[in-house]
């Protein structure tokens, strides 16, 4: 699926875009699997450990903008991430032994779907080393208009910047006026439904809300080096290992010379990154009514 000079832009950039990783019946797969799991939020007025709503979601208008931990939701999702094609593409940039850390399916309506403050997946969930990306899954066709993911490439062998706010709690954002110069040169990740985008765990990204007539769908997935362990514990080992895509159980953690700010003391708000980015005073991009 991707060339050597692929993993040489990866190296570089720290972010590709891989067209027409999933095919026009998958696509449609998922879509009706969304349908479903959108009317099904009709249910409830409140976020679950399903759903995170829309500001003014309501019975009548469903409004989603993520549901969470999609692979546990439908298997569809699990099928996706463990398919030969992004093995294959896995493989070549991270190496042969990988787990799942994560899943979610980001969802932004048209008119109104939220927007994701600039911010470092590394600022979330540090590693003992760095071999981790995230798969962005573009479930509809995407360009400027309907709130791509913006990335800036080369920061992910830079700096972790401050992801917490005045009070001293994990706030999940970076202080906008912190990185200026990175912003001006972030480039957006569009493309054709289908294709994936596959970004470094530190590199600096965030995304407009959707001013489009058109839904941007975004299925992403956090898949580390099996030898990356989460510097804040594991909880459950059959379920990590649970998570493994391929290769066997591992106990001794690569550890690698990489800069860490713990998520610590943790959000005042949490159960999704709106949530934890809503408690921010300051933004960049305009926000959800």
């Amino acid at each position: 699926m991707i060339s050597d000079q692929d993993v040489q832009a990866y190296k570089r950039d720290g972010v590709i875009l891989v067209p027409d990783v999933l095919g026009a019946d998958k696509l449609a797969e998922v879509r009706a699997v969304i349908a479903e799991l959108v009317a099904g939020s009709a249910k409830t007025l409140e976020h679950t450990d399903i759903y995170d709503l829309e500001p003014g979601h309501t019975p009548e208008k469903p409004r989603v903008r993520r549901i969470k931990a999609p692979q546990k939701v439908h298997p569809l999702f699990d099928e996706i991430v463990r398919s030969a094609p992004v093995l294959d593409i896995l493989t070549k940039l991270i190496g042969p032994n990988l787990r799942l850390h994560g899943s979610k399916l980001n969802m932004k309506s048209a008119q109104y779907g939220s927007p994701v403050e600039w911010h470092q997946d590394w600022a979330f969930y540090p590693h003992t080393n760095d071999d981790i990306l995230a798969i962005g899954v573009l479930l509809d066709d995407c360009d400027l208009s309907n709130g791509p993911m913006l990335v800036t490439p080369g920061t992910h062998t830079g700096e972790v910047w401050n992801h917490h706010g005045d009070d001293g709690c994990f706030a999940g954002l970076i202080d906008p006026d912190l990185i200026k110069n990175e912003i001006e040169r972030a480039v957006p990740c569009i493309g054709r439904a289908g294709s994936m985008s596959f970004h470094h765990v530190r590199a600096l990204h965030g995304s407009a809300m959707n001013t489009s007539d058109r839904s941007r769908n975004l299925l992403l997935y956090e898949v580390a080096a099996s030898d990356a362990w989460p510097l804040m514990g594991v909880k459950d080992f059959a379920e990590f290992n649970s998570r493994l895509l391929t290769g066997d159980p591992v106990v001794a953690p690569r550890m690698t010379n990489v800069p860490v700010r713990m998520p610590l003391p943790p959000a005042i708000r949490q159960g999704s990154i709106y949530e934890t980015q809503s408690a921010a005073k300051k933004s960049y991009f305009t926000r959800a009514a």
